[in-house]
């Protein structure tokens, strides 16, 4: 009866090894194919990234310079000599008031000096020579003249039209090359150069304008905001003429120039004894890559790649302890950019957990 029961224990014991020993089999070889065909459906998109270390601006562009054409005493307009968009030369006359009587005044003074020279004494000579200066002086306030070269900006005046001491009668404007004082927080300032390229955008032209900074001065302001600021001033040498003063614009600053990284996750990239390699999703085409870290996820890609390229994955996903997306994980191409402090940009593509595969 004992040996019986032994031999049924005997064959009970190898079904149980047979049936455990298969349940592992059937596991590892699920485990295995599931890898696989995460493997095969898991996908990454190659992404072209730039960095942009720029301070972002705007405001209204000036005239180089700008006069406000005024009449300098009171009288009557006698003449005109300009209208508006005319090109002029410094010292041309622009308005010319009636002045008789200032001439009347100051030819008299010169009968009355010369007379004063046969019998008068030298001091009184001196002071009569003083007084000419002051009414040649009310003879020049009749006219008003161009300070610069400029273009008649606006003329509001007429023939005929009376006007008093100060009264605005049009601007003159050099627009040989337009200026803007724009305001940078006090956290960007040290990043600040004389010459530093500059980028404008109007909403009047389709294209980029460029310029340059010209300055700032050695002490912030403090805005209604409450936010310390410095006044920095730009220059645009070459514009489009579409492009007037007082005209608004956003723009920036190019702090330093554009730095471009094409990036991917490094489980789309594997290794052999030849190299870095990809294997792209919808042929299977291999291509050598030469890659350097970037991140904890992603690798640059040096050579090989452009952007925008579908690869297969070549190594599963890791976790460490962080939430991973561990299937389907595709990375979006786009014009992002790595920023760094206060530079603008796009964001970079942000790390994770998980190691890279072997070799880099």
């Amino acid at each position: 009866m004992k040996k019986k029961m032994s031999k049924k224990a005997k064959v009970l014991i190898v079904i149980l090894t047979v049936t455990v020993i298969l349940g592992l089999g059937l596991v590892i070889l699920r485990k295995a194919l599931t890898k696989k065909s995460s493997l095969e459906t898991t996908t990454y998109t190659v992404r072209s990234e730039t960095y942009e270390n720029v301070i972002e601006i705007s405001g209204t562009v000036s005239a180089a310079q700008s006069q406000s054409l005024q009449a300098l005493s009171s009288g009557t307009v006698v003449g005109v000599y300009v209208q508006q968009g005319d090109y002029v030369k410094k010292g041309d006359l622009l308005v010319q008031l009636d002045d008789t009587t200032q001439q009347y005044n100051l030819a008299q003074h010169d009968y009355n000096m010369a007379t004063k020279k046969i019998n008068g004494s030298a001091k009184e000579i001196e002071l009569m020579e003083t007084q000419r200066l002051a009414l040649v002086q009310k003879i020049n306030e009749c006219k008003v003249t161009a300070t610069f070269d400029g273009v008649i900006a606006n003329l509001k005046v007429s023939v005929g039209d009376s006007l008093s001491a100060k009264d605005s009668i049009g601007t003159l404007v050099d627009v040989s090359y337009l200026t803007a004082e724009v305001e940078v927080t006090e956290t960007d300032v040290a990043k600040l150069q004389e010459g530093l390229p500059v980028e404008f955008t109007f909403p009047a032209y389709d294209g980029i304008v460029n310029g340059y900074v010209v300055g700032w001065p050695a002490i912030g302001e403090v805005t209604s905001r409450g936010a310390t600021v410095v006044k920095v001033k730009l220059r645009i040498d070459e514009y489009p003429d579409v492009i007037l003063p007082n005209f608004s614009f956003s723009g920036e600053i190019k702090v330093s120039p554009d730095e471009n990284y094409v990036l991917v996750e490094r489980y789309a990239v594997a290794q052999d004894k030849d190299g870095a390699y990809v294997e792209l999703a919808r042929t299977g085409e291999r291509i050598a890559v030469t890659v350097q870290n970037y991140d904890s996820t992603y690798v640059e890609i040096l050579t090989g790649l452009s952007g925008g390229e579908v690869l297969k994955a070549q190594s599963e996903v890791r976790s460490s302890g962080m939430n991973r997306n561990n299937a389907n994980r595709t990375s979006s191409g786009g014009n992002g950019a790595r920023s760094s402090g206060n530079s603008q940009g796009g964001g970079a593509p942000s790390g994770g957990a998980g190691g890279p595969p072997g070799g880099f």
